[in-house]
């Protein structure tokens, strides 16, 4: 199941050569993560109230191709595994058929004292 989410480029998104900034690929997927998980059904907000917080642990990044001011890129989100306290995903980036940005996410749930913790059922449930 793929999650689609698009995103435009503004002026703000780039450096001073017209290109999008490094970081900003992590805000475009991260945003996709987020619309992705709310799709789903799952109330982060909720979640937080009861302890339990969603976290990257680790991000691999490949920068591809130069994205620029005003482009429409589509950002592709894919479950690759899920375990009991742990979801890792591949999310693409691309322009048209130009890939620009790829990268492998590790997201874990940690509890309020900042250790990790099993998924939900209901949360796998729904992945």
């Amino acid at each position: 199941m793929t999650h689609v989410y698009q995103v435009k480029v503004y002026y703000e998104d780039t450096d001073m050569g017209g290109v999008v900034y490094h970081a900003n690929y992590l805000k475009f997927i991260e945003r996709a993560r987020s619309d992705w998980v709310r799709k789903l059904g799952n109330d982060q907000n909720a979640m937080r109230d009861e302890g339990i917080v969603w976290v990257v642990r680790r991000i691999e990044a490949d920068y591809l191709a130069a994205a620029r001011f005003e482009d429409e890129l589509v950002i592709e989100t894919d479950i690759m595994s899920l375990s009991g306290a742990r979801l890792t995903m591949s999310q693409l980036v691309r322009r048209g058929d130009t890939e620009i940005f790829r990268a492998v996410v590790t997201a874990v749930c940690m509890n309020k004292q900042g250790r990790p913790v099993r998924l939900p059922a209901e949360i796998r449930a729904l992945m």
